[in-house]
């Protein structure tokens, strides 16, 4: 008998509990199913805007770079344009100067014109004028040429004589006369200078070579070409070594 009474209560305790859960489970769903409709209504709405955001950026980068293109264009042209400016006022400054000289050249032909008509003088009578001119001019080039041909070779036999006499006298160079050291020899003491009998130089003429403004040795000429010499170094004024592009002047310069 006891043992039914605490089976009905048993099935009275499980039905009561069944109906509370019936009870909140009728109550909480609605709820649930109405907050997972809103969340996905608002899913939708953030994905649309998102999509929507998405195109206007894409949009406003394609704007942008056309606007970038256009204006790299705009500089372009605007570049294009200040070179044709430039040519084009290069082309009238040289116009200008080319109008100048032709009226600098019109007013000298007038002064000419003028000149030629107060001298009484035929055109024939001037152009051989101009020609006897044109001869004597290259006829005192070849005497000056000449001379200086001339004044050479007496320096080179004066200097031998000196040094066949034994005279000590020194050999006099050109006061203007200036080269460099092409080759340096410093086994055998020697060097080779840029400069030879067109420029002056004469055999057992002494050179001073320098370098910044300070010397370095003495050299005497041995061997003279027309465009070169060598030269040895000079015992006993070897204050440095010899370099290639050292300066070479005149020892004993002539006085002009």
């Amino acid at each position: 008998m006891l043992l039914r009474i605490f089976l009905i209560l048993a099935i009275l305790a499980g039905l009561g509990a069944g109906g509370v859960a019936y009870y909140e489970w009728d109550t909480q769903i609605p709820a649930l199913t109405q907050q997972r409709d809103k969340e996905k209504t608002d899913k939708n709405t953030e994905i649309a805007a998102h999509t929507k955001t998405k195109a206007e950026l894409k949009k406003t980068q394609s704007e942008l770079a056309q606007t970038v293109q256009d204006l790299t264009d705009t500089k372009a042209q605007l570049v294009k344009s200040e070179a044709r400016a430039d040519e084009q006022e290069k082309k009238a400054t040289d116009l200008t100067a080319k109008l100048d000289k032709a009226n600098t050249d019109l007013h000298d032909t007038r002064e000419k014109l003028a000149d030629f008509e107060a001298s009484g003088l035929t055109a024939i009578q001037v152009r051989q004028l101009d020609k006897d001119l044109k001869d004597s001019r290259k006829q005192i080039s070849v005497i000056n040429g000449e001379m200086d041909v001339l004044q050479r070779n007496y320096k080179i036999v004066l200097a031998k004589y000196n040094s066949i006499v034994g005279t000590n006298a020194d050999v006099l160079l050109p006061a203007d006369l200036r080269g460099k050291i092409l080759v340096v020899d410093p086994k055998w003491d020697f060097v080779v200078l840029s400069i030879g009998a067109n420029e002056g130089a004469i055999q057992d003429g002494e050179m001073l070579v320098s370098r910044d403004g300070k010397l370095v040795a003495k050299v005497v000429i041995r061997t003279v070409e027309k465009d070169h010499c060598i030269a040895n170094v000079v015992p006993g004024w070897k204050l440095g070594e010899l370099g290639e592009g050292d300066v070479v002047t005149p020892a004993h310069p002539a006085s002009s």
